[in-house]
């Protein structure tokens, strides 16, 4: 045995991994129990194509639509999230987002890596959305960008941790309706001036910690759009539907 080896061992006996969710000794670090793993809805079988969504019926090769991207077609072109935000998904994201868990955003990675495998283009260059820079020092980290830069290291793909800006600060969404989020979004995020050329005519892949109504990817797409970026595809770590 390496003295690595040892020293790791030595640091499991005291410090053994712990479950992500609840706290409980687990096999491996940053894993998830049994019963968390059994509570986690992670995202699989036939989803929308544009965001993720289940739908019914069995996987296969075909691009299905849910009814609200039916009715209102999302500016990008693909959309695929990890888990769904309710139970151990939405504690876990909740963690990450306002418990300082950052940790958590290392398996965030490969699960969103396994939810976009062979769906984005290899040259795409993976971007978070941004935080405005006043809710930034509040919260001393972007989650967004946590989760982009583990899934870059996971996917082998590009990333650009400030390629976006939020140069218009906005309220909180929570409890805002469809329309309102749309409205109260708009036009509130832009390229970052200096890495415009780094995405001219470049498939984007757009990073997020949750998608609700989408209306935040909206605004993230539709500045890489304006900015002369190539296709946009987006990937959440968890998917908030009705009556999941």
């Amino acid at each position: 045995m390496t003295i690595t080896s040892r020293l790791q061992t030595g640091l499991n006996a005291i410090y053994p991994p712990r479950c992500l969710a609840c706290g409980d000794i687990v096999d491996g670090d940053f894993g998830l129990c049994g019963k968390c793993w059994r509570d986690t809805a992670f995202v699989g079988g036939m989803v929308c194509d544009s965001c993720g969504v289940p739908l019914p019926g069995e996987e296969d090769d075909v691009s299905h639509q849910c009814d609200a991207c039916l009715l209102s077609p999302r500016p990008w072109v693909r959309g695929r999230s990890a888990l769904l935000y309710r139970d151990t998904g939405r504690n876990l994201v909740l963690a990450l987002k306002h418990g300082d868990r950052q940790e958590i955003a290392q398996p965030a990675g490969l699960w969103m890596a396994n939810a976009i495998k062979g769906l984005v283009p290899e040259q795409a260059l993976i971007a978070p959305v941004p935080l405005h820079w006043q809710r930034m020092i509040q919260r001393r980290y972007n989650q967004s960008a946590l989760l982009a830069k583990a899934l870059a290291e996971r996917s082998g793909l590009s990333w650009a941790p400030d390629l976006l800006q939020r140069h218009r600060r906005t309220r909180r969404l929570d409890g805002m309706d469809r329309e309102t989020r749309y409205r109260t979004l708009q036009d509130a995020m832009r390229v970052h001036p200096r890495r415009r050329h780094r995405l001219i005519g470049r498939p984007v892949l757009l990073v997020d910690d949750v998608m609700t109504t989408g209306a935040t990817l909206s605004a993230a797409t539709q500045a890489c759009l304006d900015a002369g970026s190539g296709p946009v595809s987006v990937v959440t770590l968890a998917r908030a539907v009705k009556d999941a």
